[in-house]
């Protein structure tokens, strides 16, 4: 009898699985609720297959935290500067909204600010990362004297804050990603920074 050894194709799959059910847990009954059992469930597998991959509840958080942060940061380092600050900020906003109204958990680990004692340094860094590009796009209009004077720190939180408000809306499936009160609260999310 011969038996087979699992290939690192099946170990890469499992992973991700587990990292897909971790992040769909923490982002809707959260990560204190979240238990290994939960998540090894989601992801179809026996509870010991979490410690091949991960150390823990924690490293999976981490781990997708990270995730969600580089794919946010690379849409803002992506987007094309061709229509100023105000054009970029919205269309970096639409690719948040829309990938919400079809993957609501990636959307909500990017924008959500929870859980915060759980993530080590690289997370931090991460996060640090994602919201220093998009205060780079802020900063530029505030240089340029499209967005209002003060702390340009400060106008991205405002921004960010009725994006990922947007988002949620979205995500939940009370707004869709091209109706009018979409439009309406990203008019008032760049209304917010805009200089007067």
């Amino acid at each position: 009898m011969t038996t087979t050894q699992p290939t690192r194709r099946d170990g890469e799959a499992t992973r991700q699985r587990l990292l897909r059910a971790a992040l769909e847990l923490y982002t809707t009954v959260g990560f204190r609720a979240t238990t290994t059992p939960a998540i090894a469930a989601r992801a179809g597998v026996a509870e010991g297959t979490i410690y091949r991959h991960f150390s823990g509840k924690e490293h999976l958080l981490n781990e997708v935290f990270r995730g969600a942060q580089h794919w946010g940061t690379t849409i803002v380092k992506e987007v094309a500067d061709e229509e100023g600050v105000p054009g970029r900020l919205r269309q970096i906003a639409r690719q948040l909204i829309e990938t919400a109204a079809r993957d609501a958990p990636q959307t909500r680990m990017l924008l959500r600010r929870r859980d915060e004692q759980h993530l080590d340094e690289r997370s931090r860094e991460s996060e640090r990362e994602f919201r220093e590009a998009i205060h780079t796009v802020v900063a530029a209009g505030r240089s340029n004297g499209i967005v209002r004077q003060g702390p340009a720190e400060l106008w991205t939180d405002i921004w960010l804050a009725l994006v990922a408000f947007i988002a949620e809306r979205v995500g939940a499936r009370e707004w869709t990603p091209d109706g009018p009160p979409v439009t309406m609260a990203l008019d008032a999310a760049w209304d917010a920074i805009a200089a007067r």
